[in-house]
């Protein structure tokens, strides 16, 4: 099909941010770019827009080819459009972000990224186009809804400790929280179950073993 059009009209992209937790530290998903512009530079998994397919499916596409990872489900963000904010042309971009588990996939670079790692959000590399503006809103978009839903339980393993998920939501919102009050939050929600095993690592006394129970309702909308 042949387009043509009257006016000058912008492209349009996505830009994807991850985040995880490792090491007790909240982490972004970056890849080296491979071409130009700010070819070798870090930047956002992401890429233009096709035209025979709609946006979240641009994000999923652009995340699975640069970064190897697929399946995650996607919350818009927001939508950049400064007009400079891209050498090559006038583009608009449209970024999602989500929360997964560290040890749920295996990064793998392709097209046109040269390289994917994990870095902790508070020390990241120099960022290509605008991308620091784009992670400064994601970050404090999670944290806000930290205090509210129950986003963390979208970074939790298959089996996990209440203190391990106590923990993730004191990480991300860069929160203190009372135990008691915490346990007592999450249990009430009923969507997670224990495994019937206990932590039996470290000197402390065995901790039940809880698993996000299997169809749920996880709030990441809103």
């Amino acid at each position: 099909m042949t387009y043509s059009y009257d006016y000058p009209h912008p492209a349009v992209t996505t830009d994807i941010v991850i985040f995880t937790v490792q090491d007790n530290a909240l982490c972004l998903l970056l890849i080296r770019r491979g071409e130009d512009p700010y070819k070798g530079k870090w930047a956002l998994p992401g890429g233009f827009l096709r035209m025979d397919e709609d946006i979240e499916h641009c994000a999923a596409r652009e995340l699975a080819e640069e970064a190897g990872v697929q399946g995650v489900y996607l919350e818009q963000l927001a939508t950049f459009g400064t007009i400079d904010r891209d050498p090559r042309e006038r583009v608009i971009s449209v970024a999602y972000y989500a929360l997964i588990p560290s040890d749920d996939v295996a990064l793998q670079a392709g097209t046109d990224a040269a390289e994917a790692q994990w870095f902790p959000l508070s020390d990241l590399p120099p960022l290509a186009f605008d991308h620091s503006d784009i992670v400064r809103m994601a970050q404090q978009r999670l944290s806000a809804k930290m205090s509210y839903s129950t986003i963390g339980l979208q970074f939790m393993p298959a089996a996990f400790t209440l203190s391990d998920l106590q923990r993730v939501y004191e990480i991300a919102s860069g929160k203190t929280l009372d135990k008691r009050n915490f346990r007592k939050w999450v249990l009430s929600l009923d969507l997670v179950e224990e495994t019937g095993h206990k932590q039996t690592q470290g000197a402390h006394r065995p901790a039940m073993l809880y698993r996000v129970k299997k169809p749920s309702r996880i709030d990441i909308i809103k």
